[in-house]
């Protein structure tokens, strides 16, 4: 099959870089992210992607997809398939489920799910892709009470290598389904997936934002809060640096802040005590915690929706002691002077540390997560590559070394390090990828490959 011929065949518009729209078509959140030599084919169901994927494999080109492009990956020579047109998606008050199709977001989601008192798993920020965060395991922002977003997945129509669409769950080609939820896009190009919504109508949560001079204070004083909480209250807690925009609050302009948020399923009077420890620390510059209905649970964290060229890494941590705090403000804090314009920790345990109903390729041994996003220069120096690095360094004591599906973009692969999974992980993904893809068709972003030797990670 020719590029002529795949025209012809997709429903769907199939462009090359110097077709007008090809821009237009790959463009995503992260506009560090590059393409070079690739093709897109903007696909309309699961027809048109089973045609890219086979002339992918024809063309001996890689097949990489791009719903939001919060992911951030860089691809070269590839298919690109754009799945924003696959935008279906279904509430099942009766069944509590949601059903969706590769392009949906979650605002979608949140909107069709909350007439009826329900909630999906979903982020801090509702603007990103449905599919891609819940196969990199997805991290809720009511996570302790339910787990990982991918917990929760009943079925994933995927088209594999041969170009075939499969229905996978956890009776049919069971070993897809579990290498798909948290091996991500290594086995195929999940088109449609059916997911558990959870009763949540309202949540008690907010921001709580502290001055650079308090910073230590308070994470010193979070990761024991972070104990004494029960499982139905979810956190996070970071380090923000702001440019001096006229559109931002005066305590947030040109300088250096410390968030901590909460998202909480217990009611008002359950949890305002909670909080108590924490407040009692410093005074808040801004403080937005407050009752809400679950659709603004997006306004928690405020997350930007303007694209943007970034560089983020990220790493799972054991545990966060005063020693880990120690390290981070040694190399990160509100007195170092770096580019990161963003350092955040992510406290798991509860529901993130047991095992789901039916197993997946999800790790789930670490405690926290620290994640840190800094602007990116394509053509500087590598400053803010060379910080975040630091960063990532001087945390490895405390680190179970394995990066974050879904907290690290993949814009230069080469220069980034570690991998998500552990090596008795790997070695199944790998055996299921030699089953599904032998010839390593679906290979960007953190790859498994068919021959790769156990315990090594790719990209």
């Amino acid at each position: 099959m020719d590029v002529d011929e795949l025209v012809r065949a997709v429903d769907g518009p199939v462009l090359r870089a110097q077709d007008d729209g090809f821009a237009a078509e790959i463009a995503g959140y992260n506009t560090a992210a590059e393409h070079p030599g690739a093709i897109a084919v903007g696909a309309t169901s699961a027809a048109d992607v089973g045609h890219a994927v086979r002339f992918a494999a024809a063309n001996g080109r890689p097949v990489g997809m791009l719903s939001t492009g919060h992911a951030g990956t860089s691809t070269s020579d590839a298919v690109l398939v754009t799945t924003r047109r696959m935008s279906d998606c279904r509430v099942d008050p009766h069944s509590r489920t949601a059903s969706v199709q590769a392009g949906v977001r979650w605002q979608q989601v949140i909107e069709a799910a909350a007439p009826h008192g329900l909630a999906p798993l979903n982020g801090t920020s509702p603007t990103v892709g449905v599919v891609g965060y819940t196969l990199g395991g997805g991290i809720p922002m009511i996570g302790r009470p339910y787990g990982f977003a991918a917990d929760h997945v009943h079925w994933l129509d995927v088209v594999t290598a041969d170009g075939e669409l499969r229905r996978c769950d956890p009776d049919h080609d069971a070993e897809l389904f579990w290498a798909l939820l948290g091996g991500r896009g290594n086995f195929g190009v999940v088109t449609a997936m059916e997911f558990e919504l959870v009763p949540v109508a309202r949540l008690y949560g907010g921001d709580l934002v502290f001055a650079a001079t308090d910073a230590a204070a308070v994470l010193h004083a979070y990761g024991g809060w972070c104990a004494s909480l029960p499982d139905e209250v979810t956190t996070g807690a970071g380090l923000l640096r702001l440019p001096d925009l006229p559109g931002l609050p005066p305590p947030l302009r040109g300088t250096c802040t410390l968030h901590v948020f909460i998202a909480s399923t217990r009611p008002a009077e359950e949890t305002e005590p909670l909080l108590a420890p924490i407040r009692a620390v410093a005074p808040a510059l801004i403080d937005t915690v407050r009752d809400m209905p679950y659709t603004e649970v997006g306004s928690i964290t405020n997350d930007p929706t303007d694209p943007a060229p970034v560089w983020s890494d990220s790493r799972m941590l054991r545990e966060l002691t005063p020693d880990t705090v120690d390290a981070l403000l040694r190399v990160a804090g509100p007195d170092a002077d770096v580019p990161i314009a963003v350092i955040q920790l992510r406290q798991l345990g509860a529901a993130f540390a047991r095992p789901p109903r039916h197993p997946n390729a999800v790790e789930r041994d670490g405690a926290f997560v620290l994640g840190a996003i800094a602007p990116y220069d394509p053509n500087g120096a590598g400053v803010e590559r060379a910080a975040v690095a630091r960063l990532i360094d001087a945390v490895q004591p405390w680190s179970t070394g394995r990066v974050v599906l879904g907290f690290t973009d993949l814009v230069r692969p080469t220069e980034q390090t570690g991998g998500p999974w552990s090596a008795a992980t790997q070695a199944r993904l790998q055996e299921i990828k030699r089953r599904y893809d032998p010839g390593n068709v679906f290979r960007t972003g953190f790859a498994v490959q068919p021959d790769q030797d156990p315990g090594a990670i790719s990209r």
